[in-house]
């Protein structure tokens, strides 16, 4: 077969039926319908496609895809890593030439010269790529995958990401208007989680999404998506997010959401939110809900902003935090929402309201007077049994 993938690459052909029956003749090779059609396959994903990659891409609950060398593919589908036993690479060569056909899918480089590449592909996939020598053991790949479709808030109350209290609490954060940030580590599920509330926003609002990649997809009739361009191989055109907030701000959004702050936007953010743009929302990468303020000082501090300043444009925001968490064996949930507050030395805290631990109990705790001031009482009371598919708690939509 590598014979025929050579001269398909010299001929610049198509991997159809009859170019790969052609180039088979003209290596001697003559084959039946059956296996010619299986060649044709194998040709058609390690030319144009993902090579074996394929079927695991094509699986719904895959999230994550990582090729450390032809023999360690390694996958997540929400049960934690596992090694996959049944995909593997012909040689070191076939996981460089998938690496280097992913990156040019997306309009990036990566040789020699530019031994890595973080893009993001056509399908929506966030793709990574690192080749010797940086990675001495051999080409390593990573490969984000996007969700195919949107989960209900009440799918997630089934598959135990928030109890059903929680569910009615974050249904009345979004019908309060109340601005929201949601924070968790890699992998936590803050993306998925953003767009199942913004699937509940009023199909009146208009939502303006600003992300430096496409990733979240809510329900909703009226969004608007500005997306980052990084720059090109010359080192122009870029597109950063701290300028599109800006542009998001001209728009008339009712719902402004950042898909992840990560750098200078969050001034901007920060600015618009004290500026009468309710309702919105963003993630932010914190190991705990205690730590935002810190990673909100970092990023403002490095934007420009002075320590003081910053946290008093994030404690004039009164956002809620949204904390998420992935419990050791792979799932991932709501684990508490807190407020904020400022203490005595002008520095702002978070203030646990409610936490939900992984039994699926619920307590409160001081924050609830200031929660429940933001977005009322009606979210602790028990939901008669009639309606628990009422969609206004993320049913059918």
């Amino acid at each position: 077969m590598a014979a025929v993938r050579a001269r398909l690459v010299r001929e610049g052909a198509e991997a159809s039926p009859a170019r790969v029956a052609a180039a088979l003749r003209a290596e001697g090779d003559v084959l039946g319908d059956a296996e010619l059609l299986s060649i044709v396959r194998l040709l058609r994903a390690d030319l144009a496609g993902a090579g074996p990659l394929d079927p695991l891409l094509a699986a719904p609950e895959i999230t994550d895809i990582l090729v450390n060398g032809p023999d360690g593919v390694w996958i997540d589908d929400g049960h934690g890593l596992r090694r996959t036993t049944d995909v593997r690479f012909p040689d070191d060569d076939a996981v460089r030439r998938l690496a280097q056909r992913l990156a040019a899918q997306a309009g990036r480089r990566l040789d020699s010269a530019a031994p890595w590449c973080d893009a993001r592909l056509p399908s929506g996939a966030r793709f990574h790529a690192v080749l010797p020598p940086i990675a001495p053991e051999g080409v390593c790949l990573s490969l984000r995958l996007p969700r195919h479709r949107v989960f209900s808030l009440a799918e997630l109350v089934a598959g135990g990401t928030v109890p059903a209290i929680g569910a009615r609490l974050l249904q009345s954060l979004i019908s309060a208007r109340a601005a929201f940030l949601i924070c968790g580590g890699t992998g936590t599920g803050k993306t998925t989680l953003l767009s199942t509330l913004l699937s509940l926003v009023d199909p009146a609002e208009r939502i303006v999404l600003v992300e430096d990649s496409a990733e979240l997809g809510p329900e909703h009739p009226h969004v608007v998506r500005l997306q980052a361009r990084p720059p090109n191989i010359e080192g122009t055109g870029e597109v950063s997010m701290h300028q599109l907030v800006r542009q998001a701000l001209r728009m008339r959004p009712d719902r402004l959401v950042v898909g992840e702050v990560r750098g200078a936007e969050v001034v901007d953010l920060l600015a618009a939110l004290n500026t009468g743009h309710e309702g919105g929302a963003c993630t932010l990468h914190a190991n705990t809900a205690a730590d935002l303020p810190a990673r909100i000082e970092a990023l403002g501090c490095a934007a420009g902003l002075g320590r003081e300043a910053v946290h008093s444009q994030l404690a004039a925001t009164r956002v809620l935090v949204v904390h998420v968490v992935r419990d050791p064996g792979g799932r991932r949930r709501v684990a508490e929402v807190r407020v904020l507050h400022r203490d005595a030395s002008g520095l702002v805290t978070t203030v646990p309201a409610v936490t939900f631990p992984a039994d699926g109990t619920v307590a409160e705790h001081v924050g609830i007077s200031e929660l429940t001031a933001r977005v009322g009482h009606g979210w602790r009371r028990p939901v008669p049994v009639s309606a628990t598919s009422n969609p206004t708690l993320g049913g059918d939509r």
